[in-house]
């Protein structure tokens, strides 16, 4: 966080920077409008392709694994745990009984255990626990 602080605060001292030399220039008859202007928009070009790569980088190096012995330690089954991940996707009993093509009420079931296994009361506290656990990456 520190040095987010730092490179965003050397930043915008460079841009200060950048804008005082320009008005000088300007104001001097050094350089013209549009060669201030192009140098500018150059400095804000290279910022943004700067804080572009550090954000993919983190991006890249941000892959969560799921935790499988987690998983396995609380008895959760394949089913209840392809239940699990359409409930972080929010979709009702209903809308996950269509979509796993079994009744509703053998959802309600899973999602029963899911809440028991995970001991929790709500759909969202079980998503909440899961991802602390580690068992699912949203």
């Amino acid at each position: 966080m520190k040095k987010t602080i730092f490179v965003f605060s050397s930043l915008i001292i460079a841009l200060f920077v950048l804008f005082q030399l320009s008005e000088y220039a300007y104001l001097s008859g050094d350089i013209s409008i549009e060669i201030t202007i192009a140098i500018i928009a150059l400095v804000f070009f290279f910022i943004g392709m700067y804080i572009n790569k550090k954000t993919l980088a983190k991006k890249e190096h941000e892959a969560p694994t799921i935790n499988l012995k987690k998983i396995e330690q609380l008895g959760i089954s394949q089913r209840e745990y392809e239940v699990l991940i359409h409930i972080s996707k929010g979709l009702s009993n209903k809308e996950i009984a269509n979509t796993l093509f079994v009744s509703e009420s053998t959802i309600k079931t899973h999602v029963s255990n899911l809440l028991i296994k995970l001991d929790v009361k709500r759909r969202t506290q079980a998503i909440q626990k899961a991802k602390n656990l580690q068992i699912l990456v949203i």
